[in-house]
Formats: structure tokens, sequence, C-alpha cells
């Protein structure tokens, strides 16, 4: 599935919206972000063959954000279309999740008294999103030596002959590890985009103190809630849904990482946006959190800490800080083609654009 947001890059004024809300991420987009967007499915299988067709059809859109493509075609497909267009284009199954991740991984690890730079972290799950997740940490300052990968046959070691390029790049070279149990002995952090049931009890009871687990297979978890807070009451947990503390919901990113690159004309999505979103989300969670935001969850109060990571997603401060985070990075890091001179007004704006929008 290909969703194409559609924006004026030349006018103050959008062009004529097209409002076709018959999937979900159309609006989405409108909701959180006031981007009007709609789905172009392309029936096609052959890689070149789909770049071909985005690229034709590229000049009347001002972003591409990319679904539904598996792993690892993907990779290929959002490097060429990259390359080949100036205007932001998005693989949001990779970097939407990855990018919340991160926020979770750096306000859990504070939590807990640790470093980025000595935490062990094991990521179950070697498609799309795992993959993108492991580049993430990585460039968050993890350690290389302090990650391991794994997949349905066990640890992507160098030592095995299966692995694919994408896999053969973060491919540990530890000997003593083979099954994800073996990984999570002493690990500080476990991220699964895998399946469900995968993570024991007895697992996370193996690892360090004040584990950080992020159990995000939806829409049943690598360990259920009740199994995780009973395993040890050490434990930070977080999963996808909705229904369970600490959320981790591409929501918090995808509209907004396009809504700031759309206002700067940015002719990409690079890593220093996409960082950018990851610390704008972690110091948010820092923040007081908004009645309005209480009232939404039927709640009395709420602070960081263990059961509170990341913003919730009705927030209404995302947008005016995410999207001006976003643009911030775009323009210093010299990929906009159109200055912000007043912040504040800028900033001011979006939340306008939310008020609007709801």
């Amino acid at each position: 599935m290909l969703l194409l947001l559609k924006e004026n890059f030349h006018q103050e004024q959008q062009l004529q919206q097209i409002h076709i809300f018959n999937k979900c991420g159309n609006k989405l987009f409108k909701v959180f972000a006031d981007i009007d967007a709609f789905d172009i499915e392309v029936d096609a299988t052959d890689t070149d063959r789909f770049v071909e067709t985005v690229k034709a059809i590229a000049p009347t859109f001002g972003g591409i954000n990319l679904e539904d493509i598996k792993a690892p075609e993907c990779f290929e497909i959002e490097a060429r279309l990259r390359e080949a267009l100036d205007i932001p284009v998005m693989h949001d199954d990779q970097h939407g999740t990855a990018i919340i991740s991160g926020a979770a991984l750096l306000n859990g690890l504070e939590i807990a008294g640790k470093s980025i730079a000595d935490a062990r972290v094991v990521i179950n799950g070697a498609g799309a999103a795992a993959v993108s997740i492991a580049r993430l940490f990585l460039k968050l300052g993890l350690n290389c030596e302090n990650l391991v990968l794994c997949d349905s046959k066990g640890v992507v070691s160098t030592r095995r002959e299966d692995l694919n390029p994408v896999k053969e790049q973060l491919a540990t070279d530890r000997e003593d590890v083979d099954t994800l149990a073996d990984a999570l002995q002493g690990a500080d952090v476990f991220l699964g985009v895998s399946a469900p049931g995968i993570l024991t009890p007895e697992m996370v009871r193996t690892m360090a103190h004040d584990p950080l687990v992020l159990a995000l297979a939806n829409p049943t978890p690598e360990i259920t809630y009740e199994e995780a807070m009973a395993s040890r009451p050490d434990i930070i947990f977080a999963t996808g849904r909705s229904d369970y503390p600490n959320q981790v919901n591409n929501v918090l990113a995808f509209p907004y990482l396009f809504r700031g690159a759309l206002d700067v004309y940015a002719s990409t999505i690079n890593d220093e946006m996409k960082l950018a979103v990851t610390h704008a989300l972690a110091r948010l969670a820092k923040e007081p959190v908004p009645q309005e935001v209480l009232k939404t969850y039927g709640l009395k109060s709420l602070s960081f800490g263990r059961e509170y990571l990341i913003p919730k997603p009705s927030d209404p401060r995302l947008l005016a800080v995410v999207a001006t985070a976003v643009a911030r990075a775009a323009i210093e890091s010299g990929v906009a083609r159109r200055e912000i001179e007043d912040w504040d007004a800028y900033a001011a704006s979006l939340t306008r654009r939310v008020k609007n929008t709801k």
C-alpha cells in the first residue's frame, strides 16, 4: 500500500484537497497534523516496477509514506525512491516504530539508572521494523557489541551462513549465545517485533535489574502485560496496545514528521529529522501532563515514570513540539528549502491546526 500526502509546495494556500478516509492512515494524518492524504495501492510485486510507478506519479505529491512492503525489498525500494525524488519519502513500517521505541529506550534507561552506551539490548524479529530499530538505537549511542538481533532461527550471528546482506550488517560475533534465552541472560532491554508468546516469564527473570521490556507484537505481544508484571517487581514494560501503560504507537511520529518536513519544503527525511522526533518525544514525556489528556484517559494524575515513558497519542502538544523539532532539524541539516524566521509564530500556527481538525 502506498500512502501519498498531497500538499502544495509552492503556495501558502493548499491545493484543492482530496479527502478519501476509507483507510485509517488518511484520517490520522488529517486529525493529528492537518495533512490531506489518500491511499494508492500499487498492484506490483516486482521492485523495479513499483519504484518506476511511484517515480512517475511523484510530481503530483508533496510527500510519500510507504506502507506494507516486506523486508528485504522495502530497504531497496525506500533507498531508491529517496535517491530519485526531491520530496520526503519514508517507509513507516520501518521508521515509525523505531522512532517511538527510541524515545521509550532513552526514558526507560534513564528511569533504570542506566547508560545507553553500556546497555545490553536484545531485539527479537529481523524484519523491516527490527532492522530499523537496531539502526536507530545505534545512532542513539548503543554500543554495537552490546546488541543482539534474533530471528525465527535464533541469534543472528556471524557464524550463520543463511543471512541476507541486511542481517549480516547487524550480526553479532559473540560465541556464547545461540538462542533468545541465551541472549537475554543479563540483558538490560528486550524489544520484540515478532510473535505472541515468544518471551516467557522465566526469560524475563534472567535479565538485569530494572529490565526494560518492549513487547510490540500486535495485537498480542510477545509476553502479556499480566505475565510481565507478575514476572518481577522491577520490570519497566511497554506494548503496542492502548489498554496498557506505555503504548508504542506510530501515530506519535509519522503525522508530525511529515508536517514539519512539508512546512520547510524538505527534500528528504533524513536521520537528523527522525532522531529529532525521538528526542522531542522523550523530553515531552517529562513535562507536566495537560488536564485534557488526564480527562481523556480517566486519570487523576500522570507523571514521568515506569508507567509513563512516552506521551499519550491524544496529547495536544505533540504537533507543535514534534513538528517544530523536525523543521529545525531539516533546516540545520541542510535539506530544507524554506526558512522559518519566527519559531513562536510557527508553533502557534501548529496549535491552531490541531484545534481546527478536532
